[in-house]
């Protein structure tokens, strides 16, 4: 969901916004690239090479059919029922 919110992330921030660890949950991301989930880029910085990874066009399509029912039934909002609790103050 994440990745899917700002398009491109690279590994340390992709993990961090997600709460994971990069030692004990890098399989999870391996797992999506290898699923076609995900698309992993790497891209040279002088001696270190960076690992960023964007939604892929399967993953996408799973996300849509997944989130846009759930978002019908359950849309965000502040107040979960619905009113706003400021009108009365």
């Amino acid at each position: 969901m994440k990745l899917y919110e700002y398009g491109e992330l690279n590994q340390s921030k992709l993990l961090s916004y997600c709460g994971l660890n990069a030692v004990r949950h890098k399989g999870i991301l391996d797992e999506m690239v290898k699923s076609d989930l995900i698309t992993r880029m790497e891209e040279s910085w002088g001696d270190k090479t960076i690992i960023k990874y964007k939604v892929s066009e399967k993953g996408k399509t799973i996300l849509k059919e997944l989130l846009e029912p759930y978002e019908e039934l359950f849309p965000r909002g502040d107040d979960p029922r619905g009113d706003d609790q400021n009108e009365n103050q």
